[in-house]
């Protein structure tokens, strides 16, 4: 058989961590954030983990993640 390509804009955005669960960049934080509040700023720093739908959408772009 040959081998699975990885969807290259998926290894880009999302990471897999050793419990298998998928990390991504929060949303809504690359622009307008005049227009937000400081603790929706704040609140959104870092990274964040998937929902279990989701993460079963993205792990079938990373098939060797």
């Amino acid at each position: 058989m040959p081998k699975l390509k990885t969807k290259s804009g998926a290894k880009k955005r999302f990471s897999l961590t050793a419990s298998g669960k998928v990390r991504a960049n929060q949303a809504y934080k690359q622009h307008g954030m005049r227009k937000r509040s400081q603790k929706v700023i704040r609140n959104q720093r870092g990274t964040t983990v998937l929902c279990d739908a989701d993460a079963k959408i993205v792990k079938k772009f990373l098939p060797y993640g």
